[in-house]
């Protein structure tokens, strides 16, 4: 970045990259002095660099050269303020903060999430049992509550299951810029600009395993002129998401808008490119395209709820590649409730208010080669409809169309081939 001209390395500002050694305090002040001397790159050397929370400021790059591994604490402690827990790496109300290098950024997560018994093999079972760690009485569930080397910041494994961070969070920031860093094993969500202006997300890899609870990869909150590009995710929840808020709050944050998604592979995900479930500040000027998505559980997904839900404009989706799509090529639905671990229970409201509306969608130029089902579409005509899909080719296992109103979408040289 063109303002970074001074260059601090952690190793000569006290931090040690042994894996064991706290470098918060080295690095909280290498970015003081930084600040001071009004922005510059903060160096992060070969080694492995354990630390609590980082905290940006204005025209401060984070620089992680090939090799580093900045590993946050299994500690939860050193996450708490104020009673809530801090993201690993945070910027709010700031301007020019970028995340760059080929390095490595560890978000330790396997000390924070849940574990559902159903997503894992016995070998992994007993990897978490060795962590100590509390399985609910009808042995589906581990959370990562009475650890045998971690203390507990909350008096109960569901309280404290809530209390997970985000690996890299931007609040209310204008220019940001994270590239061609590896982002891996969030606590919870993997990258999130939340309320920013002027966003690059370029050569980035997040990774996590393919069960994670919550493990999104890159979620973009309300943010304007957003760029995606070139980017491999990999990950146990959704890939790359875009939310504008549920209900009063959301409306009043205000749209996503202006958001370009290119050239992107999406390995594994609860689905490739999504937009939702919260998005009551609506969507706008959006454009998706030339992205592959290879066994994601579904291809594009596009899911809200009554209390969630918003106007969508001007959404343009073209040359998208998929494979090995376990669930929907494409698909809607309207009656999404989140479920986290130990709430399977819960269902979406039933209100007329904030609902969502899925509508000037044009999507083109698809090839999928292999989905359990083609397209789908659940809810009323009043929150999916105005949406087009031509020039496909998708390869079905089970069912071509689910379309609960065949007015929702209209189809234009569209090949839906199976067995």
């Amino acid at each position: 970045m063109g303002h970074a001209q001074e260059r601090v390395s952690l190793a000569d500002l006290g931090g040690v990259g042994d894996g064991v050694t706290s470098n918060t305090e080295a690095i909280a002040k290498a970015i003081a002095k930084l600040d001071k001397l009004g922005g510059g790159s903060l160096v992060i050397p070969e080694g492995i660099w354990l630390t609590g929370p980082v905290v940006l400021k204005d025209r401060i790059d984070l620089h992680l050269e090939r090799g580093a591994v900045l590993l946050f604490s299994p500690d939860k402690r050193e996450y708490l303020k104020d009673g809530s827990v801090r993201p690993c790496i945070s910027a709010s109300k700031r301007h020019d903060v970028s995340i760059t290098g080929e390095g490595i950024i560890d978000g330790n997560g396997e000390w924070w999430r849940p574990v559902k018994r159903g997503k894992v093999s016995d070998v992994e079972w007993a990897d978490y049992q060795r962590m100590g760690g509390t399985v609910t009485e009808d042995g589906k569930l581990w959370y990562a509550f009475d650890l045998k080397h971690r203390e507990n910041i909350a008096d109960d494994a569901k309280k404290q299951e809530k209390m997970r961070t985000h690996l890299v969070r931007f609040t209310d920031c204008k220019g940001v810029t994270v590239r061609g860093v590896t982002l891996l094993n969030a606590p919870k969500f993997h990258l999130v600009p939340q309320r920013c202006t002027d966003v690059l997300i370029e050569d980035v890899t997040v990774r996590c395993p393919w069960n994670a609870q919550n493990g999104d990869g890159i979620d973009i909150m309300a943010s304007k002129n957003v760029v995606i590009r070139r980017c491999t995710v990999d990950v146990g929840d959704d890939g790359i998401c875009l939310k504008a808020g549920g209900g009063a709050k959301g409306l009043a944050d205000g749209p996503c808008e202006n958001v370009l998604v290119e050239y992107n592979t999406v390995y594994h995900a609860h689905g490739g490119f999504v937009i939702g479930s919260d998005f009551a500040g609506g969507m706008k000027d959006i454009t998706v395209r030339h992205n592959t998505f290879c066994g994601t559980d579904t291809g594009l997904r596009f899911k809200s709820a009554p209390e969630r839900g918003g106007r969508c404009e001007n959404i343009r989706i073209s040359d998208i590649l998929m494979t090995d799509i376990r669930g929907e090529a494409i698909v809607f639905e309207t009656t999404y409730a989140d479920r986290p671990a130990g709430y399977e229970d819960n269902v979406a409201p039933e209100t007329e208010n904030y609902l969502p509306d899925f509508r000037d969608i044009v999507i083109e130029r698809v090839t999928c080669q292999g989905a359990r089902i083609g397209v789908k579409a659940q809810g009323r005509l009043s929150m999916i409809h105005d949406i087009v899909v031509k020039d496909a080719t998708i390869f079905y296992t089970e069912t071509e169309r689910a379309i609960d109103d065949p007015a929702m979408i209209r189809f234009e040289n569209v090949r839906f081939l199976t067995y």
